[in-house]
């Protein structure tokens, strides 16, 4: 990472319990629901912490033996190049190493491809591989170059084949000031460089002292540069959602220009990322919130000291699952917004529109609301305190309650339904945010569901179910044809149920769209 300025705190949200009424009312009468149910989105796997640091031990052995760096120009930046890519050739990546030249040496770029996917929406995922001369550049840009690796090779463990094109750079010369990526998205041809619609970065995701920073998208925290190009705040979400899953808080960092998503923004790309700190201060604000000391984020920033010692596992840990959790979610349902001209019906619940609350439930509490949600945990997280946009949401019992298992789900089903929402002509599409989470007490009787209710019948589009096992809240997306409904007004069901025996279920939605075209 190049010499940037101390990235600022976000502001700290406080947790507000207590929830907007819905009109009590008896939904339309629902038919048995067809047997034709959307799948879930996949989950992202786990990324080992011993993989990711098995690939750091690579590059420390690679520049120990190339005088001690891994610098642009010299033999352990080229080492890495063909270590990185003999690991992606042997998984089944379609690889390229693109040259530059800068300073009268040649550079490398290495790009790696996994196919299938939609070639004209391309999500790219990048991190600088170079080191400056005077270290080994273990943290400084091993970790992010290591975690990045690891991610790709889950891609071709899981076989994974998702909608969009996964696309996986590792950029050279960023120390000198971005020469690589900068080489690479420049001179793309323009037709090629509008097929990427997303590029993720990483650059220092394990230092010792850490801070947990997410590139403000949105430039929701209202100061500094301002904010990425539109689809940044998507970008932003999926990663503050798997934080806010393992209960660690985010704080904003700005596009201030000083790493490699600099060029992909220059030329309007959607980009986001994670950063753990560089040669700033720890606040006393900032080690309230995330521990450690009033030191310095990476005291061997820039130094020969940056060897493997100079890394956190466990922020490096954390950053890797964070990655393969947004490339899992952005990788499926796309991650743009559609164009406002568009939209057929919208609503992120930040006012009350007319969704109806059944009053034929059979829960006996956690039962559907528009509301504030209180954040609650019981090993994993349960229910989120953040929307996955805004303040509210659609939330099993928004309360946190004495326990956890206060105001979840309890002895059958709640049921919210939509306004009606006349659909067009032309194919429309249904996408929503969503999650389900439980304890290991929950069965496959337990479910979320969202049925598209036309006139006495309801059809099931979409169902996730539970299981015997620990599954922590955490936003994820999910995106439903409507075409079978073209002309006609329907409603959307959302339904939840903790069916089987006793068990603690949470249920959310938020930022449901339908949109034409």
């Amino acid at each position: 990472m190049r010499l940037r300025p101390l990235a600022r705190a976000g502001l700290a949200a406080a947790l507000v319990t207590g929830v907007t009424g819905i009109a009590a009312a008896a939904p339309p009468a629902l038919a048995a629901p067809v047997p034709a149910a959307a799948p879930a989105l996949l989950a992202a796997p786990d990324i080992p912490l011993a993989n990711v640091k098995a690939h750091l031990s690579q590059f420390a052995s690679i520049a120990a033996a190339n005088g001690g760096n891994r610098a642009h120009g010299r033999p352990g930046y080229l080492a890495s190049v063909n270590y990185v890519k003999a690991q992606l050739d042997a998984a089944g990546f379609t690889t390229s190493v693109r040259s530059f030249t800068y300073g009268g040496a040649t550079g490398y770029n290495l790009i790696a491809d996994w196919p299938g996917g939609d070639t004209s929406d391309v999500l790219m995922i990048g991190s600088h591989l170079d080191s400056v001369s005077s270290g080994a550049g273990i943290n400084d840009n091993g970790t992010g170059s290591a975690a990045i690796l690891e991610t790709a090779l889950a891609v071709a463990r899981s076989n994974f084949q998702p909608a969009r094109h996964l696309r996986f750079g590792w950029w050279g010369a960023e120390e000198l000031g971005l020469r690589g990526s900068t080489n690479y998205v420049s001179t793309l041809p323009a037709a090629e460089r509008a097929r990427i619609t997303g590029y993720l970065n990483f650059d220092m995701v394990g230092s010792p002292n850490p801070g947990y920073f997410v590139y403000d998208g949105d430039n929701s925290d209202g100061v500094g540069a301002g904010p990425g190009p539109a689809g940044s705040a998507r970008i932003e979400d999926s990663l503050e959602a798997y934080f806010a899953s393992i209960g660690v808080p985010t704080r904003g960092t700005d596009f201030d220009g000083r790493s490699d998503y600099g060029p992909f923004i220059q030329y309007g790309i959607p980009a986001g990322g994670t950063f753990t700190g560089a040669e700033g201060r720890k606040t006393a604000a900032q080690v309230q919130l995330w521990g450690g000391t009033q030191t310095a984020f990476d005291p061997c920033y820039h130094r020969a000291c940056d060897g493997l010692s100079n890394v956190s596992d466990t922020a490096l840990d954390r950053n890797a699952d964070a990655i393969a959790y947004s490339v899992w979610d952005l990788a499926q349902d796309g991650g743009t917004e559609p164009p406002p001209g568009n939209v057929v019906f919208a609503d992120d619940f930040e006012a009350a529109r007319g969704w109806t609350a059944g009053t034929g439930d059979t829960a006996t509490a956690g039962r559907f609301e528009r509301g504030d949600p209180a954040a609650t945990s019981s090993g994993v997280a349960t229910q989120l305190g953040t929307a996955a946009s805004g303040t509210f949401d659609l939330v099993t019992g928004a309360s946190a309650g004495a326990s956890a298992g206060a105001n979840d789900v309890d002895g059958g089903s709640t049921t919210i339904v939509s306004p009606a929402i006349t659909l067009p002509a032309a194919a429309s599409t249904l996408t929503f945010r969503w999650y389900l989470a439980h304890l290991n007490n929950a069965s496959s009787a337990d479910y979320l569901r969202v049925r598209v209710v036309a006139g006495s019948s309801a059809t099931t589009v979409f169902s996730q179910a539970g299981a015997a096992t620990d599954r922590a809240a955490a936003w994820q997306s999910a995106s439903v044809s409507l075409a079978a409904y073209a002309g006609q007004t329907v409603r959307l069901s959302v339904e939840a149920a903790d069916a089987g025996t006793a068990s603690l279920v949470e249920a959310a939605v938020d930022d449901v769209r339908v949109t034409s075209g």
